[in-house]
């Protein structure tokens, strides 16, 4: 591949990540539908794991195993087995919509874990404000979703620890400082994780009642398997490698919207008044987060040039 090349692919994997991420949800949720949680998520593991496996066979690829290898696998299965166990469980209570938004927190769960861990400076008002904004929202989603049903809280419950341990896996990511190609990091941490996914299904369930699995929750198992877990983490850090951060960072604002409207369109979720206003909080929240600085500085630099 030319130095040419690379750069038309950006945003064609950009997109990818996008859509991979939009539609990754609600693939939970129909994957669930008639395969236990635990054996869901199992098969898009062991999916993953394969065709991962194959790739770094064909295109030999070293997957290295010395002591800081086998710690980043160790903290990226973190946020592979908290965040998509949980989310698994939490999609029998949860639209997947509801699931993205509150996902898409993770920035800000990041930003504070980072400075008790990486000794990142601390917020500045701005970021505190969008803090503020984004939480508020998703009280108002929370608020919504516990009347209407008595065992959503369960689902939430579970959905915001997943996002806080896929948040704390981010950062304990960062601590390890090792030169390693992204298929190899995956293929890594999916080693460390689909064992932990093995135990809990056969904890949780440990039965494979073939015969009550509809076709739609095994097309979607192998979606996620081949998409979500495997070609959207190679786009992620590929785009990672070409787009700076904040560019990134609009992948967090995008796919909640698209995933609600996916969820309604595909799943006849319902979009309601409070969680319109509730998602609106929290994406105000995160673009501030992300942009709030930037354009102050912008607006700042601009009123003393007149």
């Amino acid at each position: 591949m030319s130095a040419t090349a690379l750069p038309k692919m950006v945003p064609a994997a950009f997109m990818s990540v996008v859509l991979i991420w939009s539609t990754t949800p609600l693939g939970i949720v129909w994957s669930s539908e008639s395969v236990h949680p635990t054996m869901a998520v199992l098969l898009r593991m062991l999916i993953a794991l394969l065709l991962g496996s194959i790739i770094i066979l064909l295109m030999r690829i070293r997957l290295p195993w010395n002591p800081t290898a086998r710690k980043l696998y160790t903290v990226s299965s973190i946020g592979i087995v908290g965040g998509m166990l949980l989310s698994y469980f939490a999609a029998r209570y949860l639209p997947s919509g509801t699931m993205s938004l509150i996902f898409g927190l993770s920035p800000l769960i990041s930003g504070l874990l980072a400075q008790k861990i990486l000794n990142e400076p601390k917020f500045s008002p701005m970021r505190f404000l969008a803090l503020a904004i984004a939480f508020t929202g998703l009280g108002i989603v929370c608020s919504a979703k516990l009347s209407l049903a008595s065992d959503s809280w369960v689902g939430l419950l579970l959905i915001l620890t997943a996002v806080s341990l896929f948040s704390l896996s981010g950062v304990l990511i960062k601590t390890v400082k090792i030169n390693i190609h992204p298929i190899a990091s995956t293929v890594g941490a999916l080693i460390y994780s689909t064992p932990m996914f093995a135990i809990a299904w056969l904890l949780f369930d440990g039965t494979v009642p073939v015969d009550t699995w509809q076709p739609r929750s095994l097309m979607a198992i192998v979606y996620l398997g081949v998409f979500g877990s495997l070609i959207g983490f190679i786009a992620y850090f590929y785009v990672l490698q070409h787009l700076n951060a904040s560019t990134v960072a609009l992948v967090t604002l995008i796919t909640p919207v698209f995933a609600m409207i996916l969820g309604a369109q595909l799943n006849g979720e319902a979009i309601t008044q409070a969680l319109a206003i509730g998602a609106s909080f929290v994406l105000t929240g995160l673009a501030l987060f992300q942009f709030g600085d930037q354009l102050r500085t912008r607006l700042i630099k601009n009123a003393s040039t007149k």
